[in-house]
């Protein structure tokens, strides 16, 4: 997969802001927006949706990607994802959405996050998680 343009990562980064103020935080008020670019070209978004039994809250990058699969069918391959928060503090996806993403993507798929000194930072899913639980198709 080739490389995103600076205007498309920037486009993706806005889009996962905007999406982020209708996240659904009541108890943590962690707002995540999450904007996600398919090998397709198609642009979908998330939020986080939080619940009274934390377990059961949502992320923004599984919002995106159930979105995703809901619009584009369960073959779709991710390009990259941009995830965003109101807070602004550093925040990588967590393992439960690392591996998520992990299910929809190449070893090259880009993952870019808020780094602690405020800028988008990026990395491959590959670096993020290196021992991705697999099962044979």
């Amino acid at each position: 997969m080739s490389s995103l343009t600076p205007a498309q990562i920037a486009d993706l980064h806005q889009r996962a802001i905007a999406v982020a103020h209708h996240a659904y935080a009541p108890y943590s008020n962690f707002r995540v927006g999450a904007a996600l670019l398919l090998d397709n070209g198609a642009i979908l978004t998330g939020c986080n949706v939080e619940n009274a039994s934390y377990r059961l809250t949502t992320c923004a990058e599984q919002s995106a990607i159930a979105a995703a699969v809901s619009q584009h069918g369960p073959t779709i391959r991710i390009r990259a994802i941009v995830i965003a928060n109101l807070n602004d503090t550093a925040s990588q996806p967590c393992g439960a959405c690392r591996q998520t993403i992990h299910e929809f993507s190449t070893p090259d798929t880009q993952v870019f996050f808020p780094a602690e000194d405020g800028t988008l930072t990026s990395s491959t899913i590959a670096d993020l998680l290196p021992a991705a639980f697999l099962l044979s198709k």
